[in-house]
């Protein structure tokens, strides 16, 4: 194994671990359901939300049979992800990749033991008489879209950067 495959797998367990912790503490430390929307400043909440599909709550999946459909999809995508990481051949794809697998493992997890993915960070700002909502997300899904980021860098700068 090389040393930018066990830099990606640290850096999926980080933000795996990171996940689950912020959601195991609002959830059952702080009590957030208890609490309701909590301003934490002007322009960002702590709001409880339960998202049943995927990213920007995307396909939703009400039944039983829908949730393991989706939940397998996720876990096939965690293993082609998986396969990439093991391939890649420099630091900024397998942190990037590591990202996104230890994100989709932190949402599978909600799913796996609530049904649906914990979200709760809500950012809004109010500009004179215009309102701007952002979606609610979670720590996982910052994972993901930075590891994304982390990817387009690679593939769209990275290749200009290599001698």
């Amino acid at each position: 194994m090389n040393a930018h495959v066990k830099a990606g797998l640290v850096t999926a367990f980080v933000a795996l671990v990171l996940d689950q912790a912020s959601k195991l503490y609002l959830l059952f430390g702080y009590d957030i359901a208890a609490h309701g929307a909590v301003r934490v400043t002007p322009f960002f909440d702590l709001v409880l939300t339960w998202n049943k599909g995927i990213s920007y709550g995307l396909f939703q999946a009400e039944t039983a049979s829908a949730q393991v459909l989706l939940l397998a999809i996720k876990l096939a995508v965690v293993a082609a992800l998986a396969v990439w990481l093991w391939h890649a051949h420099n630091r900024i794809a397998a942190l990037g990749l590591g990202l996104i697998i230890g994100g989709a493992i932190g949402n599978a997890i909600d799913g796996l033991a609530y049904g649906a993915v914990m979200d709760f960070a809500f950012f809004h700002l109010q500009w004179g008489a215009s309102r701007f909502d952002w979606y609610v997300f979670n720590v996982a899904d910052v994972a993901i879209v930075a590891g994304v980021i982390g990817l387009l860098y690679d593939s769209l700068l990275g290749a200009a950067k290599a001698p």
